[in-house]
């Protein structure tokens, strides 16, 4: 590692200062550093990391990203940033290992309000809006060891923030590119009143043989009115652990429409959370992840209904192989007087070799009576019979698979309104099916 300092009290210190951060930064960041400290890792015995063991992961062989490039010998590849919707990218966002090597803004974009730069601008520029808005309402680093780590010690990331009564005119778009063997980055969207906005996020690394680290927040903050589609696109190598908490706010009458895709990593653990605010939010949640070789990933998402009349829609797929293992743990979750909602979650997961394993674990928790909430999961393996009838046809075998393949991902990849999106997603699928 190019930087030497552990995780400590004088190393956010010297983090901070190294940024040119206000007062204000630097105490939040040291008050999380306090809950870090305090709180033990997480083991099997605690119920959300039953599934997951993370023993093997040495922690105490990384330190916190000063400079963002520990090794940044890798050329970043050229499909980063590229355009991935109909719509030319308003604003385009490339860092390595948390420093911006690619940036571009347009003045349309501009005009209108739109604020659109790496996070570590828009603290020293922006910084009353950071402030009111960063780790206070979506995610918060009392949700665990993890999430308490990433608001001591987060380097990298981006802001963007649309205006009330602002479509933004053009889609923006930012990628990372981790090579420094640990990073830590921050994404916070803030949509205003009645404002829309396109942002795709992806987040990729070469594959490497020494454990990697991505400790990463994202905070979607859609207000009333408001319509945000989000995709997230993650391909790491497989050397790296990540560690994620996620969380969407979505306000009356507003929308939030998000996409994730796992590739990548040895290990995911992201916790993926709905918060529906106000009367008439709706919120669509649609994952794709294909997990092989010694791959583990576990998502554990949330369609929290905090108010009457909502609407949460979830429908994650996934494929594996080899000696992958894959967990899903979904809840809905209605309060006391969210009357009236409608929540549906699913989980469908086809097994490619018999030593691959998928846990699926629906969940209820309702304290209203006039509700409609609905969920389901399914472990299947490939239908032999489908392969049959294609290889009846003059099909080869190994197509036959990538047909019946394609057409298991099919439903989710409809929900998907980007071309550039779900070619970049399903090309990741036939790589990886062989």
């Amino acid at each position: 590692m190019a930087d030497t300092l552990s995780f400590t009290r004088d190393a956010v210190i010297q983090l901070s200062a190294s940024l040119n951060e206000p007062e204000w930064m630097l105490e939040s960041r040291l008050q999380a550093f306090e809950l870090f400290n305090n709180l033990p890792m997480p083991t099997p015995k605690d119920e959300a990391w039953r599934r997951t063991d993370i023993r093997r992961f040495k922690l105490d062989s990384f330190g916190p990203s000063l400079n963002g490039n520990g090794a940044s010998s890798a050329p970043i590849p050229p499909y980063l940033g590229a355009q991935l919707t109909d719509d030319a990218a308003g604003g385009v966002l490339v860092e390595d290992g948390g420093v911006v090597k690619v940036y571009e803004l347009s003045d349309e974009l501009k005009a209108q309000g739109v604020i659109f730069c790496d996070i570590h601008t828009a603290v020293r520029e922006h910084g009353e809006l950071v402030r009111k808005h960063f780790m206070t309402e979506a995610v918060r680093i009392h949700e665990g060891k993890f999430a308490a780590m990433h608001g001591a010690f987060w380097k990298g990331g981006v802001f963007l923030y649309v205006p009330r009564n602002v479509s933004a005119a053009a889609p923006l778009h930012s990628a990372l590119w981790a090579t420094s063997g640990r990073t830590f980055t921050h994404t916070l969207v803030v949509l205003e009143a009645n404002s829309e906005a396109t942002f795709i996020d992806e987040y990729a690394s070469p594959n490497g043989t020494e454990q990697a680290l991505h400790n990463g927040v994202i905070e979607l903050l859609v207000r009333d009115g408001a319509t945000l589609h989000y995709a997230s696109l993650q391909d790491f190598g497989t050397n790296v652990w990540q560690f994620n908490h996620e969380c969407g706010r979505v306000g009356r009458d507003a929308k939030l429409d998000w996409i994730t895709s796992l590739m990548g990593t040895r290990v995911t653990k992201a916790f993926q959370t709905s918060e529906l605010d106000g009367a008439g939010g709706w919120a669509r949640m649609s994952g794709i992840f294909f997990a092989d070789g010694r791959q583990h990933m576990d998502l554990d998402t949330q369609q929290n209904h905090n108010a009457p009349d909502t609407v949460s829609d979830l429908l994650y797929k996934g494929a594996l192989k080899d000696n992958s293992r894959t967990v899903w743990q979904g809840m809905i979750k209605a309060l006391p007087g969210s009357q009236r909602i409608d929540g549906f979650q699913a989980n469908r997961n086809l097994m490619l070799d018999k030593s691959a394993r998928a846990d699926s674990i629906p969940g209820l928790e309702i304290e209203a009576d006039d509700v409609r909430c609905t969920h389901a999961s399914t472990v299947g393996k490939l239908d032999e019979e489908e392969i049959f009838y294609l290889m009846s046809r003059g099909i080869p075998r190994s197509e036959a698979i990538r047909m019946v393949i394609q057409g298991f991902f099919d439903p989710v990849m409809q929900r998907i309104p980007f071309d550039g999106v779900r070619t970049r997603i399903f090309e990741r699928i036939l790589e990886k099916v062989g």
